[in-house]
């Protein structure tokens, strides 16, 4: 095949996995071969609207077939797959089909008002719109149908599907080829692209089959959002790869994701701290088989002790990692026989992944010494879309990304996560980055300063925190502030608390010092 990117993958498959189940989810379960006949089909529709090499195929919904299927259709015909945020504001869905140059959004039919508003001003030319389960037509209601700027109609997917031919293509791709665009947020307030080519995900998927256990006999309950790169990355993408089975939860829900673990005979879970917490908590916990459990992934933070305790006692173990949207997402791998021993450590290197510390003098760091992490391998990103300043920036010594994270290495190589240059603030798994959060408090008059950090949480881990100061002579309380918020941000980022202040602690060069503020925090928390 000339195709030797993502869109090859499910055409590989399927003969060699002909009738063995492949992704279950939307009240209906496919096999390799019947997911690829799909994918054909919505590819000849794609091309029937515009979609060519180069074009940008944008999908705004939870986990469901039609997330891949979009996903490997487009990148068949040599397109760029947008996956979008479900939890992000219409300006953010706007700004995303803007800066990517999306042509088409495919959407879930719940979030068709986000999507209408989404398209406003935007280059969208098609809608296709998903329905909760397969086989069913979305209902299009005639008010919905299009944006107030007048958006395209939304057609029913699967009835668009239906309609194609599913002709077999081979568009020339190679591993240098755009394949995705994943928004991240901005640390100056708009979100940068990150640009990950086919190489990218095929030699993250690579360090995966390496590095974790995943085999053709892999069941994988998908329970994080693929619009995430962790959950794509570390998990949809190696188990397809492999041959195995992917079982689609659109949300999370720990009675739910219990009662699949034992119906589906599922081997692999990834999740983070605080799914895993609520999972134990769970009424059925204790009456639920979990035999069939190999392998459970835990990112974003350590697992703490208590979890740990909870999870041993049922004779399982996690593995841990660190990575970031522009690693595809590994840069490391803790194996679950260090979950202990090496407690609180972000793992040892995925295995064609390097990963060094730059001391000072940008030198090599000695074991224990601090300094930046910074990333080299084919699963790093080579750029960021429209963005030839952040992308300047992002690299040193030609290839090493600078994570923006500070850590060591012990002396047995293992590696530490010690503090956030950027001050990223990670919430039940979704990173937030204050300054896009600081920008729109600033928006109000009565607001004179502001910094936004991230407070411990017992159940997300930490959550964001305002510090406010009021501007002379005005008056202005938390719920105005977190009014002025309200559907201009994705409620994750919206601070749950906010505390005022007379003034802000800052440097001699007057900068705030933020970690003053997360001090002060601890101190009043504890």
């Amino acid at each position: 095949m000339r195709n030797e990117g993502l869109g090859s993958w499910i055409h590989r498959r399927r003969v060699k996995s002909a009738g063995m189940p492949a992704v279950a989810g939307a009240g209906i379960e496919l096999t390799y071969d019947q997911l690829a006949e799909r994918i054909e089909r919505l590819a000849t529709a794609l091309a029937a609207r515009g979609v060519t090499r180069g074009s940008r195929v944008a999908y705004l919904g939870n986990n469901h077939p039609a997330f891949l299927e979009t996903l490997f259709a487009a990148t068949s015909l040599g397109a760029v797959f947008v996956p979008l945020n479900t939890r992000l504001a219409p300006p953010e869905v706007r700004f995303a089909l803007q800066d990517s140059g999306s042509t088409v959004l495919i959407h879930a039919e719940e979030l068709d008002g986000l999507a209408v508003l989404g398209c406003t001003e935007s280059p969208v030319q098609h809608r296709l719109m998903v329905a909760a389960e397969l086989g069913q037509k979305a209902g299009v209601h005639q008010a919905e149908t299009a944006a107030p700027a007048g958006g395209p109609a939304a057609e029913p997917y699967e009835e668009v599907l239906q309609g194609a031919a599913g002709e077999s293509r081979d568009e020339p791709v190679s591993l240098e080829d755009p394949a995705i665009i994943l928004y991240t947020s901005g640390t100056t307030g708009n979100p940068k692209g990150a640009l990950l080519t086919h190489g990218n995900m095929t030699w993250n998927s690579i360090n995966v089959l390496v590095d974790y256990d995943v085999s053709s006999e892999t069941a994988a309950l998908m329970i994080a959002p693929m619009f995430h790169v962790a959950s794509l990355g570390m998990g949809a993408l190696p188990v397809l790869l492999k041959g195995g089975k992917l079982v689609l939860h659109s949300r999370f829900e720990p009675g739910a994701t219990l009662a699949a673990i034992e119906e589906h005979r599922i081997t692999s879970l990834s999740g983070v701290p605080t799914t895993y917490q609520m999972l134990a908590e769970h009424p059925a916990w204790e009456s639920t088989d979990l035999s069939s459990l190999r392998m459970l992934t835990c990112g974003g933070s350590p697992v703490p002790a208590r979890v740990l305790d909870a999870y041993e006692e049922r004779g399982l173990s996690f593995s841990g990692g660190y990575g970031m949207t522009e690693t595809s997402p590994g840069a490391t791998a803790l194996p679950a026989r260090y979950s202990r021993a090496k407690a609180g450590s972000a793992g040892l290197p995925h295995f064609f992944t390097n990963v060094r510390i730059a001391g000072s003098g940008g030198t090599q760091a000695a074991p224990g010494e601090v300094g930046e992490i910074q990333i080299r391998g084919g699963n790093v990103i080579r750029e960021y879309w429209n963005r030839p300043d952040a992308t300047l920036t992002a690299f040193s010594d030609g290839d090493w990304f600078n994570s923006g994270d500070m850590g060591y290495f012990d002396q047995d190589g293992f590696l530490y996560i010690s503090d956030r240059i950027k001050d990223m603030i990670i919430s039940g798994g979704e990173n937030i980055y204050p300054a896009q959060v600081e920008q729109l408090i600033m928006e109000l008059r009565e607001v004179s300063a502001v910094a936004v950090i991230g407070v411990p949480d017992e159940r997300w881990g930490e959550v964001p925190h305002a510090v406010v100061v009021r501007a002379e002579d005005a008056e202005l309380d938390e719920a105005a502030v977190l009014a002025h918020l309200e559907g201009k941000l994705a409620r994750y980022k919206v601070p749950k608390s906010v505390e005022f202040r007379d003034a802000l602690p800052t440097t001699a060069s007057g900068k705030i010092r933020k970690a003053d503020l997360r001090q002060a925090a601890l101190g009043t928390a504890g």
